[in-house]
């Protein structure tokens, strides 16, 4: 099928490129500067069967905020570049994945009408430089550049590595199934006709 697309965006703070391909097989090419981070992509394009290639340089020695939200950022753009017309798209995708300790479930609908829910417990902590916080970063500007509704919802969990990584591989498959092409939908999946 091959719906792919490329996106840069440069600034002061960062300088991102994106090679993303919806219809890929689980590639991955990932260099953000944050190995955590890399990972945790990585979780979410082999899981989501993607293809994904990522550049990204940023003022790490200030914060790693930056870099993660300004890749949200730019994700959110190639994202809404594939599906522009949003035609013939399942619409709506919905996983729950375990991780040892954790479980976490991930629900997207591809709407149009930008918002985040990020249940997440309060009692763990940050054990490195990359945290729960810095997650809900990247998803809110992912969601909001990409014009879909996005809630995310960790039931439980001892380790916050378990809880993020249940959380990616959760949001793959779920965008995985909210984009698959469904020959029984003519336009935009809408009682509307639009989205």
């Amino acid at each position: 099928m091959g719906r792919k697309t490329s996106v840069s965006r440069k600034t002061k703070e960062t300088d991102i490129s994106i090679c993303f391909n919806l219809d890929g097989s689980g590639k991955v090419d990932i260099s953000t500067g944050i190995p955590f981070f890399d990972h945790m992509l990585t979780a979410f394009t082999v899981h989501g069967f993607f293809d994904l290639e990522i550049k990204a340089k940023g003022d790490l020695a200030v914060d790693f905020h930056h870099t993660i939200e300004d890749v949200g950022l730019v994700f959110g753009q190639a994202l809404s570049t594939l599906l522009e017309n949003k035609k013939r798209i399942v619409r709506f995708g919905d996983c729950c994945v375990p991780m040892d300790d954790a479980l976490s479930k991930v629900t997207i609908d591809l709407s149009n009408r930008p918002y985040l829910v990020y249940n997440f417990s309060r009692d763990l902590k940050g054990k490195g430089e990359f945290d729960a916080c810095l997650a809900k970063e990247f998803f809110q500007a992912f969601c909001v550049q990409g014009a879909f509704n996005l809630h995310i919802n960790s039931y439980y969990g001892i380790n916050e590595h378990h809880v993020l990584e249940s959380i990616f591989k959760a949001f793959g498959r779920s965008l995985h199934m909210a984009t698959r092409i469904n020959e029984n939908i003519s336009g935009a999946l809408s009682s509307k006709g639009t989205l």
